[in-house]
């Protein structure tokens, strides 16, 4: 059976236009607030088990960039030499962004 995609999708119950008053009563309704909940309350909600690492440390050894590494111009990555896309003045490029 084909289908006409450029026939009017509206029913006739949906043809009916609402009015300003209408909309206007939809928007103030009690329901229509929660949908604007605050992403960070509705986050702070859920509990994971075993996520709580309020008491746990991070402890990482950061080394310098070593003389076989650039950083690219792009996305300021440290990466390998063998990494160099392209050279441009004093600015060099890694494969993944150049």
């Amino acid at each position: 059976m084909a289908t006409d995609y450029d026939a009017p999708r509206k029913t006739d119950d949906e043809s009916q236009e609402d009015s300003i008053e209408e909309l206007k009563n939809r928007r103030n309704d009690a329901k229509s607030g929660d949908v604007d909940q605050d992403e960070v309350e509705a986050a702070e909600s859920f509990e994971l088990p075993g996520a709580d690492l309020s008491h746990e440390e991070l402890t990482v050894r950061v080394l310098p960039r070593q003389a076989d590494e650039f950083t690219c111009a792009s996305c300021f990555l440290v990466k390998h030499k063998s990494q160099i896309a392209e050279v441009k003045g004093d600015k060099i490029y890694c494969v993944d962004c150049y």
